[in-house]
């Protein structure tokens, strides 16, 4: 299976990664293209055998299937641009959750999926959040389900939930990586520990909370239980935190929430123009 990749920016950078270091595909089975061009050379340097295609409509031609990995506002001319290329038999996988399956259906011949990825997938783990167009075939269910299960959980999401589900899996790890350097200043500004001490603790301690989640020795609520001693140190932090937090991730929520309607609308434009 041949494997097109256009728009090598970082999502479309780690997707290429984690294709092939989850031995998912060789690199001489793909091909990108990117509108810098040295950003595609930079993965060229990295797999000698990944091909570079000088556009996307030869990326079209010679692959299978066709990730975009473009802003959402680029979407619809590039569809136009590659969709004499898209024969029936073959497969675009959107990574953008503004644009639904549905608008590109209506721009190509072929099967259409919408994959939306997270950083954590470069490290063959995590969840990637699926949603098939009404018309892909089963095929291509198959194949695609196949692809992605080398570097990640595939978790088919209804189009109600894309929005939380991406916030949730796709801009997480930005906001809990925000909160945790947050954590470490804190720590640095309030004792005498150093910034590089307190980043290796509190990087090693994120790891072995997710490996406890891993391998299922404790839900989250337990695992709060079994450190927060009644009466201990703990728990006067956890006091601290449950006054001040507050209603701050609702609030990120309403704020992605907002800006994605605003990309909805921008998208919708985009796509209803003849």
């Amino acid at each position: 299976m041949n494997i097109g990749i256009i728009g090598t920016g970082n999502m479309g950078r780690i997707i290429v990664e984690a294709l092939i270091d989850g031995k998912a595909a060789f690199p001489s089975s793909i091909m990108i293209t990117n509108r810098t061009k040295s950003k595609a050379l930079l993965l060229k340097d990295k797999y000698k055998d990944i091909l570079i295609g000088a556009n996307p409509e030869e990326v079209a031609a010679q692959s299978d299937i066709i990730f975009i990995c473009v802003k959402p506002l680029d979407i619809r001319n590039l569809l136009e641009e590659i969709n004499p290329h898209l024969t029936p038999d073959k497969c675009v996988v959107s990574i953008t959750s503004p644009v639904s399956t549905r608008q590109i259906e209506k721009r190509v011949n072929c099967s259409t999926v919408r994959v939306i990825p997270s950083i954590t997938n470069r490290a063959l783990a995590g969840v990637s959040l699926v949603t098939y167009g009404e018309n892909c075939s089963e095929h291509w269910k198959t194949k695609l389900e196949k692809l992605i299960s080398k570097i990640s959980v595939p978790v088919h999401i209804d189009e109600k939930i894309t929005r939380v589900a991406s916030d949730i899996v796709s801009c997480g790890p930005a906001f809990f990586s925000y909160l945790l350097q947050n954590f470490i200043q804190a720590a640095v500004k309030q004792t005498e520990i150093d910034t590089e001490t307190a980043t290796v603790f509190a990087s090693e301690m994120i790891v072995g909370l997710g490996e406890l989640i891993k391998q299922g020795h404790y839900t989250l609520p337990s695992l709060q239980e079994k450190v927060c001693v009644k009466g201990g140190i703990t728990g006067e932090g956890i006091k601290v935190l449950d006054a001040e937090l507050g209603s701050v991730f609702e609030h990120v929520f309403q704020a992605t929430h907002t800006k994605f309607k605003e990309d909805l609308e921008k998208v919708e434009i985009q796509f209803s123009r003849q």
